[in-house]
C-alpha cells in the first residue's frame, strides 16, 4: 500500500510515539522510511536569541550553542535510523533548516513519498494562531497522503486504528 513513508521527528515525547507507529507501519508495508528533523529558528528548543549582542564572544557562544543543537538532532536521527534498520526497514535520514511544514511538504514531493506521518500537539485557538500548526500546514499542502497522530492518543488505540484501515 505505502512504499515510501516520510516521518517528521522532533525532540518531543509525541515524536517517540510517532516514530514507533511509523516504524510498525513501514515494516508492515515493507516501505522505505525517511526520517526528517527540521531545525526551525525561534521554536522552544532554539538555542537562544539570534539577535543577541554584537560582541565576538557573544557570536562565538551563539555559534557553539547552535552547532550543539544541530548535532543533537543528527544524533537523534542516527539512533532512530539504527533502530529502524535493525527492525528490517530500509531507512535514511536528513536534517534541514526552515519552516517545518514547508520543508516536510517539499521533501515529500522531491522524495516521492506516498505518506507523510506527523504528530499533532493539539494546539487550538490563539495558541495555534501564535505558535502555528505544522500538522495543519502539512494537511493542506502535502503532495501525498498524510497521517497525523494526536498528542494524547494512546498507543493501543493507534494500533487499532491502523489495523482497521482498509488495505488495498
Amino acid at each position: 500500500m505505502f512504499h515510501k513513508i516520510l516521518v517528521a521527528i522532533d525532540d518531543s515525547e509525541l515524536s517517540q510515539i510517532v516514530f514507533e507507529q511509523t516504524l510498525a507501519l513501514a515494516k508492515e508495508n515493507q516501505a522505505d522510511l525517511l526520517l526528517l528533523h527540521v531545525l526551525e529558528p525561534f521554536e522552544d528548543s532554539y538555542p537562544g536569541d539570534p539577535y543577541m549582542g554584537i560582541s565576538d564572544s557573544a557570536k562565538q557562544a551563539y555559534l557553539k550553542h547552535w552547532k550543539e543543537w544541530e548535532q543533537t538532532g543528527i544524533d537523534r536521527l542516527k539512533l532512530l535510523e539504527e533502530r529502524a534498520t535493525a527492525a528490517g526497514v530500509s531507512t535514511e535520514f536528513t536534517q534541514s533548516l526552515g519552516h517545518p511544514g514547508k520543508v516536510i511538504c517539499a521533501l515529500a514531493k522531491t522524495w516521492n513519498a506516498d505518506l507523510i506521518v506527523v504528530g499533532r500537539r493539539g494546539f487550538k485557538g490563539l495558541q495555534e494562531f501564535w505558535i502555528g500548526s505544522v500538522s495543519n500546514y502539512v494537511l493542506h499542502h502535502a503532495p501525498c497522503h498524510v497521517l497525523t497522530l494526536q498528542g494524547n492518543i494512546q498507543v493501543g488505540k493507534m494500533e487499532d486504528a491502523i489495523a482497521a484501515y482498509p488495505q488495498r
